[in-house]
Formats: C-alpha cells, structure tokens, sequence
C-alpha cells in the first residue's frame, strides 16, 4: 500500500447526482465547510457546465482555493473545460467512456474519436496549467487491451491522473485490483478509483484498489450516488484507520455529524444500522450483550463511540435482561428480584406490543407500579 495516499470526496458531484436529490447553494456551502472542517484537503465541488446557481456555490468555494484542491467535473468537450478553467479551478476532471457499450449507447463515438478527444483535452488543460484528471468510465465492461491502451495515450498527452470507474459497480473486489494491476503494467500514470455500490462492494472494492496500488480514491459521504451510490467516507476512512494504521488526515470525531448534515439535505436519514454513523452502531439491547458492555464496552464495539462523534445507549427491550434494568433504574444488586423478575416480564410484553424499546420515563413508572402493587 502506498503511503501517499489522497482521499478525494466527491458528495457534492457524483453524490448530489442520487436519483431525487437537489442541494441549493446554501447546502453545498454547508457541506462543503463541514468536509474542509473534517480535514478534507481533496472535493469534487460540482459541474461548472450547470451553470446558475450551481456556479454560485463553486465561485464561494474557490475562495478557498488555497487550502483545499478543487477539482471541476467536465464532460469531454471542449467548452466544458475551457469555462471550468475561466473559473478559477488549478484542476479539472475529463469524464470519458472507454467501454465498448458506453462508447456506442452513450457518446455514439468510436475508439478513434476517444484517444483523439481524450488526448486534445488532456492538452487544453495542461496548457492552461492545470491538474489533470482523466476517466476511463466503464471500465469494469473495457477490454483489457484498449484499457491499458488507453492509459498509454492520456499519460503520453500529459495527464497527471486516471481514473478507473466502475461506473455501474460489477466488479468484484479481486476483480478490481487485476484491472488496477493491469493498467500499473502498462503505464505508471497516477491512479484513483471510483467503486459504485451497486453489489455492496463500494468499500471493498476501493480498499482492493488501495491494495493494489491506486494513490487516490473517490468517497461520498453516507456513500449517496448514482444509483445504489458510492464507496461512504466513513467506513472507509475508519477501515483504512483500523486495519491499515493509515491516518489521513480526517478528524474522526466529526464523521457522524457530516452524515447527520448530509443526510438532511438529502431528505433522507441515515439507516439506525448503517456502519460507522448509524444511531444503533453503539446501542445495545441484548442480554448477553449488555451484560459485557457494562463490564467492558470493548466487549461488544470494536471502537469507542467517542471516536467518530458517536453516542453509546443501553436500550431497554424485548431482548433485555435484568442486568441493564437495573443500571437504568440505578438499582445494585441487592434490590428485590421478585419485583425484576416481574419487571422483565411486563418489559418484554410491552416491548412487543410497542414494536420497540422502553424509555427510561417508562420503565421507571413500570418499576414504581409494580414496587407498589407488592407492598400492598
């Protein structure tokens, strides 16, 4: 694994690109504070060619040009470029397909048309002395042969980056890492994936990248995207913290607030089991569970909640045992076990006839009626 590696967020193009989903200038700015305030140094703010009020947000952020690399997203034409540069970018992004199928159903261009386009483009930017970034979007569908082709020519026109897209997210994480592999044979042009999740494999497939050599990769947060969306920020900054001791310069203790941002202005809640941010990542409700988290939280959370800006909650419910009743009631052991015995009983009931936990409020008026009702 390379020990330069660059995280690039790209919440503000391909994830505001999720079926249904439109921020206004204002949330783009307030996502975009909160990912440069997290520590990101590398965004994908938008699409210049937009135009409106989309132009209004990245002309805001370009202010901040100096301190964070912001990279323009342009479709392969010539005038897409040349407006993103009239901007103020230093860097631009060239969307192009490689696969035989995009190039026939999407562009209706040929493999000539491509290395030639691909090539002019490549130019314009470098000439205008930008960082450039180039696709090869379908990959995952792109002959091998033309694909280590096509890397040749873009770092022969002067092209800083590749980047492999999986752009509807078939391939396996093995088979990722040979395409990977695969271009590294052919060209030592840097390198960044761009995993959709269409299979579940967003993170898996970046970290195969990752493994196999690519220096930058492509996050969203709460992984929104095309379709079934992208590799999500925070499981994949926290796996590569975890398993790989890589630091990349995130603050961690800010990642469930910036899923909490974005998934308001997406009008959709992160899911209660959604890792890293969801709110029942530190919850637990289990018997046996409670039991070893009151004993030691190491026994059942593989990090402190504290760490990426969580909360840890005991819930009371149908699956609980008597041990977190009484934490929640602050009662030690010697308290009467007729009145918990009866109490886990009237718990368990009534959290199926609710479909859900017990609040404290709750369980303590249950615990008073019950006391009462025995000491009559």
């Amino acid at each position: 694994m390379r020990d330069d590696l660059i995280l690039e967020d790209t919440t503000l193009r391909d994830g505001e690109q999720t079926p249904g989903v439109a921020f206004s200038a204002k949330q783009k700015l307030a996502i975009f504070d909160a990912l440069v305030a997290a520590g990101g140094r590398w965004i994908e703010p938008g699409i210049p060619a937009m135009g409106g009020e989309e132009v209004s947000a990245l002309k805001a952020m370009l202010e901040r040009k100096d301190e964070v690399n912001l990279i323009g997203w342009n479709r392969g034409v010539r005038a897409d470029v040349e407006y993103t540069i009239s901007l103020g970018f230093r860097a631009v992004h060239i969307g192009l397909p490689t696969s035989s199928n995009h190039l026939k159903n999407s562009v209706r261009k040929d493999r000539s048309w491509l290395l030639s386009t691909a090539q002019d483009m490549v130019k314009l930017a470098k000439d205008n002395g930008c960082f450039v970034s180039i696709s090869a979007e379908d990959m995952g569908r792109t002959e091998p042969a033309f694909l280590q082709e096509y890397a040749v020519a873009v770092a022969d026109a002067g092209a800083d980056r590749l980047r492999l897209s999986d752009t509807i997210g078939i391939l396996s994480p093995s088979g990722y890492a040979e395409r990977v592999r695969l271009v590294r044979e052919a060209s030592s042009i840097d390198l960044q994936s761009h995993c959709h999740n269409d299979f579940g494999l967003g993170v898996a497939n970046t970290l195969a990248a990752i493994e196999a050599g690519v220096r930058y990769f492509h996050v969203a947060v709460n992984g929104i995207g095309e379709r079934a969306g992208m590799a999500d920020l925070a499981q994949t900054v926290m796996s590569l913290r975890q398993w790989y001791n890589v630091d990349l310069g995130i603050d961690t203790t800010q990642l469930t607030a910036l899923a909490r941002l974005v998934a308001e202005a997406c009008k959709a809640p992160t899911a209660p089991w959604q890792p890293i941010v969801g709110e029942n990542v530190f919850a637990h409700e289990s018997g046996i569970h409670t039991t070893g988290m009151l004993r030691d939280p190491s026994t059942f959370e593989p990090f402190p909640p504290e760490l990426v800006g969580g909360e840890r909650k005991l819930l009371v419910g149908k699956h609980s045992g008597r041990g977190v009743i009484r934490n929640v009631l602050g009662a030690d052991d010697s308290a009467d076990d007729e009145i918990f015995d009866r109490l886990l009983e009237r718990v368990r009931a009534e959290s199926i006839e609710r479909g859900g936990a017990i609040d404290p409020d709750r369980l303590r008026a249950m615990h008073d009626e019950l006391r009462s009702a025995l000491a009559q």
